[in-house]
């Protein structure tokens, strides 16, 4: 009878037992799937996080594979870090600000370019902007979308009124041509942009807009940041309609902005007496350099270029001036070398990161005939081989001269199709006295305006070292004309050195 009457009881027992542990184990699940797992759920999670998140969020498929989140402590412990919490503070006082000024409002969508761990999305929710989300290479639901860095953002167009970026992706990044064509597509026309950034100098900020061709600069000022360093806040309106300007559109002439005028008046000053041994004089010169790279920061530009025209063998100016002595400030630049003399053409072969045109820089495209000089009496070697011209071939006691038919390209032509304003050009010019055509070309189609940076020899009729008194009849411009020459190139924006 006892044992009849205590079996019920038993079996509400172990079935209280088991739901009970049944519960536990669906609460570790959750735990494991929200805390660790984070972006969404493989279709047996107990889950409550949507497969998509976010204002505007692209119609494509947020792919579903867990993203782990690398953190020095779990995410609870993050918010309530002293760190976290000055930072929140921070960025509460900035959107405070913004929105005081009319650039941004509660009611605006709103998205944070590049968060770490979502403190400043946050702030904005804080403060009342409660349309917000954060965007960063990995995700934390459900402030943060993963995706920075990707081809494509995954928002649609036009989606955002405001947004932010205070930790420098756009420094950063392998391409800010196109990041900043991601940023600004996703910015509804009207819309505001304001990014924290170290625009150190005129020249750096006025590279950063030029990124942004689609916004108009509406502040620019320096403040404190986060770490108490001084940081620059920039502020962008998307304009209605995107602005339309391409290279070469607008008139003849090179926009010189006055930052520009200045770093050109502080260049070092040209030779203005002919030197008596000019290559000694002007080698020796190259002390006096003031190179744009020791002067302004180029992080904001899309591709570093060095185009080496006249480039003859590698060891001439390639390797054993612009690779060990040009400032480069750490960026990897892409080089071309251009020259058309045939026996230079085997070495560039083994050199890699080096892009050989094997043709003569012209003012259009043709079949040239190329005059190579020499000593007599030498023997015929790349050390003796004097440089190529494009000329008439010219009778003299002094020299032999060896023709050669090689090809002639529309060099600026070639320079504005390859290359953009968003790029930071150097350029070194030795064409034994075709500058006086191919410099003209080059202001004619604009195709000047692209070059930052120039180094040029220019080919007159010097003194002879075995003559005193005498001058070579290889050329037919004088001293002055070169100098009228390079200061030309500097009235109309270029800085331009003495090369030798």
């Amino acid at each position: 009878m006892d044992l009849l009457t205590s079996t019920p009881g038993l079996a509400r027992n172990i079935l209280f037992r088991i739901l009970s542990f049944c519960v536990i184990v669906f609460a570790i699940r959750f735990a494991y799937t929200v805390t660790i797992k984070g972006v969404s759920c493989d279709s047996g999670d107990f889950c409550f996080f949507p497969k998509r998140i976010g204002p505007g969020v692209r119609d494509r498929v947020i792919p579903s594979t867990p993203v782990s989140i690398s953190r020095a402590v779990p995410l609870p412990d993050v918010w309530t870090t002293k760190r976290y919490r000055k930072a929140l503070g921070y960025y509460s006082s900035i959107f405070r600000d913004l929105i005081s000024e009319g650039y941004l409002s509660p009611n605006s969508k709103s998205l944070c370019i590049g968060t770490l761990i979502g403190e400043d999305v946050e702030a904005l929710r804080e403060i009342g902007v409660k349309d917000s989300i954060g965007l960063a290479k990995k995700a934390s639901p459900p402030l943060i979308l993963g995706g920075l860095g990707a081809h494509s953002q995954p928002f649609d167009e036009n989606t955002f009124d405001f947004e932010f970026s205070g930790n420098g992706v756009v420094e950063q990044s392998r391409n800010p041509v196109q990041f900043a064509s991601e940023i600004s597509r996703m910015l509804k026309p009207g819309g505001f942009l304001v990014v924290h950034t170290k625009a150190k100098d005129a020249y750096s900020l006025h590279s950063f807009l030029n990124l942004f061709n689609c916004c108009r600069l509406v502040k620019s000022r320096e403040m404190d940041g986060l770490d108490s360093s001084i940081i620059r806040e920039i502020i962008l309106r998307k304009e209605l309609e995107m602005n339309s300007f391409q290279n070469g559109s607008r008139g003849t002439k090179c926009s010189i902005p006055g930052y520009k005028r200045e770093i050109i008046k502080k260049a070092e000053p040209f030779i203005e007496e002919e030197p008596l041994k000019p290559w000694i004089t002007l080698k020796r010169n190259i002390k006096n350099f003031k190179y744009l790279t020791s002067k302004v920061d180029i992080t904001f530009k899309n591709r570093y270029i060095y185009i080496d025209v006249g480039a003859r063998n590698y060891g001439s100016s390639i390797g054993n001036w612009f690779k060990k002595q040009y400032p480069k400030q750490n960026k990897s630049f892409e080089i071309y070398a251009i020259e058309a003399d045939q026996a230079f053409h085997e070495e560039y072969r083994t050199k890699k990161g080096v892009t050989l045109l094997p043709f003569a820089a012209w003012v259009r495209n043709e079949t040239l005939f190329f005059e190579i000089t020499r000593n007599p009496g030498k023997k015929f070697e790349e050390k003796s081989r004097g440089m190529g011209r494009i000329q008439q071939v010219q009778s003299s006691a002094n020299y032999m001269a060896d023709i050669e038919k090689i090809q002639g390209f529309d060099f600026a032509e070639w320079l504005k199709k390859e290359f953009t304003e968003s790029d930071f050009i150097v350029m070194k010019m030795d064409v034994d006295a075709t500058e006086f055509h191919l410099i003209p070309r080059l202001v004619e189609t604009r195709a000047i305006c692209l070059i930052d940076e120039m180094f040029l020899e220019c080919h007159y009729n010097r003194w002879q070292r075995c003559c005193p008194g005498q001058r070579r009849t290889k050329y037919q411009k004088t001293y002055s004309q070169c100098l009228d020459l390079l200061r030309s190139l500097r009235e109309i924006g270029v800085l331009v050195h003495q090369w030798w």
